[in-house]
C-alpha cells in the first residue's frame, strides 16, 4: 500500500512561518527598545567596554540606534551608530532573500562566507572603533 502523496505545494502561509517567527523574534525587542528610551539615563546598563576603557565599542550607541529607527529618524540612527544600521540593513535585505525564496518554495541562497570575507569585516569594525574614538572620528561616535 503506499502512502498518501504530500501535497505538492504548501500554503503561502506555512511557507513562510518560519521567516515570519524570525521576524517577530527580532521585532519582539526592537519594540521594547522603541517603548523604553535609551537617551534616558538608568535605563539600560552603562557598555562594560566603556565603562572600563573609556572608549566607544562597536555596539556603543546601538540601542539608540534602533530606537532611532522605531521611530523613523534614520539621519539620528546614523549618527547614533552607524555600524549598527549598515547590519540592520544587511540583515533586512537577507531576511527579504529568505522570505521571498519561501514564498516562491524555492531553497534560500545565501552567499559563501569565507575567511576572505571575515578578514575584511574584522578590520572594519576594528578600524570604526578606533575611528570613533580619535578626535577626527567624532562624528561616528554616539
Amino acid at each position: 500500500m503506499n502512502a498518501p502523496a504530500a501535497p505538492a505545494h504548501r500554503s503561502a502561509v506555512r511557507r513562510l512561518a518560519a521567516p515570519l517567527t524570525a521576524l517577530a523574534a527580532a521585532a519582539a525587542p526592537a519594540l521594547f527598545v522603541a517603548a523604553v528610551d535609551p537617551n534616558t539615563p538608568g535605563r539600560y546598563p552603562v557598555c562594560p567596554f566603556l565603562q572600563a576603557t573609556g572608549w566607544w565599542c562597536p555596539g556603543c550607541g546601538g540601542l539608540r540606534c534602533v530606537h532611532a529607527l522605531t521611530h523613523g529618524h534614520p539621519l539620528q540612527a546614523l549618527h547614533d551608530n552607524l555600524l549598527v544600521v549598515l547590519l540592520l540593513t544587511t540583515a533586512a535585505l537577507l531576511w527579504l532573500n529568505w522570505a521571498a525564496s519561501a514564498l516562491a518554495s524555492r531553497p534560500v541562497r545565501l552567499p559563501t562566507l569565507h575567511l576572505r570575507h571575515v578578514l575584511p569585516a574584522i578590520a572594519v569594525v576594528a578600524a570604526f572603533t578606533v575611528a570613533r574614538n580619535l578626535p577626527l572620528g567624532a562624528a561616528l561616535a554616539p
